[in-house]
């Protein structure tokens, strides 16, 4: 649908290993940055989406994580739904707050993310990831996972998956492995992406990782699933991220000169179609271009889902940003970077900025939004006016379980 919504403000903890922290204090960092953004106080507050994916495996919170948090503010007596949509939560929340203000049932909605992934027993960690697709039918997505691979001529070990990597890792390698074999991409290309989204997470003083990486340095790391290197594959983390959602009317009564406009916020899920049809990435951007009237040529900054770096390629061509199988050639000739022609995950990505699964959408909105007030700091892409967050989670079937795609607007 069409929204009509507008962010007031926004919040972020830095994303690491916070094994000092506790979820509800991840939570509050971000929610309190949210409100202090907005000039806004708790009390204003009339419903809360409150994400997170991992955390009942991780730290044991189930069914009410988001009642729990805001109780350490004193927040109550206001609707609070807890989200759980794979790694698509937190960018679920976000939608589901301004669906809500859209159709007038609130005037203030806070929308937050948060995840602690790190735990002791690792397996507990990798079985958050394995359990995010058809866990009933999971020998049959796993024999059509590594049965992709092999069609493609890969021979790949699976015992791994879920013990010393995210089974997810393997399911990009097989997105992978087809691209090289149907367009000609390299494990070059993949490397060269991680290099520039190194780079600009070396910008972000909340990116996990800090360190420029080169090409060579990026496939000099080892080998998680062919062709993926460690530096390929986004890493492991704790955060939480947050936005304060107002209504048109409720932004009247404040400065516009930092509000930013949610022109489209959608939500959609996998489905079984054919190989001929558009996926779920390419079918809800679409909807999101119709909705918000524009088109991939007029986004001037682009947030997306970079689990792992073949995926970022990939994401070009299903967004729009360049035709099919020429996403090899927008990361060679550097349309990609900043100062490029659509310059994508300035704020480092999934790859460097972290990924806490139940608070990746927020961070992307929080990065956008700090493009769209021109408050980057030295990664601001020059006059950004329209941004796109493309969030995915979870996989079922042949594709992404759950999708976000939201446009905003300075």
């Amino acid at each position: 649908m069409k929204q009509n919504a507008w962010i007031a403000g926004v919040g972020m903890t830095n994303f690491t290993k916070h094994a000092d922290r506790t979820l509800k204090s991840l939570s509050i960092e971000a929610i309190n940055e949210a409100l202090k953004d907005a000039d806004m106080t708790a009390n204003q507050l009339e419903a809360a989406y409150m994400a997170t994916a991992g955390t009942a495996v991780t730290v044991g919170q189930v069914m009410v994580p988001g009642q729990a948090a805001l109780r350490e503010m004193n927040i109550g007596g206001i609707p609070v739904v807890n989200v759980e949509n794979a790694c698509a939560s937190a960018a679920t929340s976000f939608q589901q707050a301004c669906t809500m203000v859209t159709h007038g049932v609130h005037d203030v909605v806070l929308a937050v993310g948060f995840e602690k992934l790190y735990c002791e027993d690792k397996a507990k960690t990798f079985s958050v990831f394995t359990g995010a697709v058809d866990f009933e039918s999971f020998d049959t997505v796993t024999e059509k996972i590594y049965g992709r691979i092999k069609d493609a001529g890969i021979d790949v070990d699976g015992d791994g998956a879920g013990n010393t990597r995210s089974l997810f890792m393997d399911i990009y390698a097989a997105m992978a492995v087809e691209h090289m074999r149907d367009y000609g991409s390299t494990r070059e290309d993949f490397a060269a992406v991680s290099a520039k989204t190194s780079f600009h997470g070396s910008l972000n003083p909340k990116a996990q990782y800090q360190d420029v990486l080169t090409t060579q340095d990026v496939l000099a790391t080892r080998e998680i699933s062919y062709p993926l290197t460690l530096g390929m594959c986004s890493p492991i983390g704790d955060g939480a991220a947050a936005a304060v959602i107002v209504s048109e009317n409720f932004a009247k009564r404040m400065s516009k000169n930092r509000l930013v406009k949610v022109r489209a916020s959608v939500l959609n899920s996998g489905w079984d179609y054919e190989d001929n049809q558009p996926g779920v990435t390419e079918t809800v951007a679409n909807q999101a271009y119709d909705l918000a009237e524009v088109g991939p040529e007029e986004l001037d900054v682009v947030e997306l889902h970079d689990a792992s770096a073949p995926a970022e390629l990939m994401y070009y061509e299903t967004l729009g940003l360049c035709p099919k199988g020429e996403g090899a050639s927008f990361i060679r000739e550097g349309h990609s970077k900043l100062g490029g022609k659509t310059p994508v995950n300035p704020s480092g990505g999934l790859l460097r900025k972290g990924h806490p699964v139940g608070a990746t959408g927020l961070a992307q909105v929080h990065e956008l939004v700090t493009q769209l007030r021109g408050e980057a700091g030295k990664r601001q892409v020059d006059n950004a006016k329209i941004g796109l967050a493309e969030n995915g989670g979870g996989y079922i079937g042949k594709d992404a379980a759950a999708m976000v795609i939201s446009v905003l607007e300075r």
